[in-house]
């Protein structure tokens, strides 16, 4: 294996951040397109498109609905559609925004189940849909902690929606491996990165056992995941507000962190005592990363990673010194 090009010395500071939008609404996941255009979460019921010059342009439903639908991760489909998971309260499901606004419905059950508040989706090149789902407790606070492992991660595919995985500790991002032999996934609260040998066939996939790549303590959440061309996996951490590296021989390398250290303990200690509340997660602390939960990489060359957040109006970017991963959407063309 050639060695990872990438310094174990090499660190971003706060201060090395631009901001690229302002003034957007719980930009908790980005997508990054080959055009220059970023698309993120709009937690109003919608999504926000960023032009290449930093023009912010919001998209909701319409007519407003009577539902308060939370879009966390977004997915651009092949026909130009925008797809969310809606994280409510206490529904969830899988939607698309077309023009004018109008809403349609994914997914909503499996089973015969309805789905529980919703985390994330993608669309990979083979037109297979993969999301997951945090817990089934509601709320969804029940789950904060080490013990509950109730979410999993399914997928629509030929043969219809079905999970494939299942017991993990509050499913967040999911992406598959540059080499397309893996499925990675973060376990939020269970605070660790696993990873699922990838089986079947590309029009029917399936998952082995999970392995555990890295296990995170302290306060530090993986939410958001991205990988780089050589196989080192970015992760942004909420509450400690850190980015992360975990490098391919599995060493976890600290990129960026803005942590506020008394909120950092405030959160670890309510996630061993198994109390922490809603309004924990509210907050940064002090962290001017507002709950960092999404890196995507874009720029011309790939080597430009874009920052959602849950707690801000912004994205950020920071330069790194090799290309990230392209992903299916990035050729894709948003519908309008």
């Amino acid at each position: 294996m050639p060695a990872y090009p990438l310094s174990r010395e090499f660190r971003v500071f706060f201060e090395d951040l631009k901001t690229v939008a302002r003034g957007l609404s719980r930009p908790e996941c980005v997508l990054s397109l080959d055009d220059g255009t970023l698309i993120a979460a709009h937690g109003s019921g919608g999504y926000s498109v960023v032009s290449a010059t930093g023009q912010v342009t919001n998209w909701l439903i319409e007519p407003p609905p009577e539902r308060a639908y939370v879009p966390n991760g977004i997915a651009l489909a092949p026909d130009g559609q925008v797809l969310f998971a809606d994280l409510g309260a206490a529904a969830g499901g899988l939607f698309a925004l077309g023009k004018r606004g109008t809403l349609s419905t994914v997914l909503d059950s499996v089973n015969g189940v309805p789905l529980p508040p919703s985390n994330f989706l993608f669309i990979d090149e083979h037109n297979v849909l993969w999301f997951t789902v945090s817990t089934r407790k509601i709320p969804r606070s029940e789950a904060w902690n080490n013990d509950v492992k109730d979410g999993f991660i399914g997928v629509i595919d030929a043969t219809g929606p079905r999970i494939i995985a299942d017991g993990l500790g509050y499913t967040n991002e999911i992406a598959v491996s540059p080499d397309g032999r893996w499925l990675y996934a973060n376990e939020t609260y269970a605070q660790r990165v696993s990873r699922f040998p990838l089986k079947g066939t590309s029009a029917r996939p399936e998952l082995g056992s999970r392995e555990t790549v890295a296990q995170l303590d302290g306060a530090d959440l993986p939410d958001g995941l991205a990988f780089d061309v050589h196989g080192g996996l970015w992760l942004t951490c909420i509450a400690s507000n850190r980015v992360l590296l975990v490098r391919p021989d599995g060493e976890v390398q600290t990129i960026l962190s803005d942590t506020d250290d008394d909120h950092a303990a405030r959160i670890a200690l309510g996630i061993r005592e198994r109390n922490l509340k809603h309004s924990d997660m509210q907050t940064p602390g002090k962290s001017r990363l507002g709950n960092v939960s999404s890196i995507a990489f874009g720029g011309d060359d790939m080597r430009t990673a874009y920052l959602g957040c849950l707690l801000d109006d912004q994205i950020r970017s920071f330069d790194i010194p090799l290309s990230g991963l392209v992903l299916p959407h990035r050729k894709r063309k948003l519908g309008r």
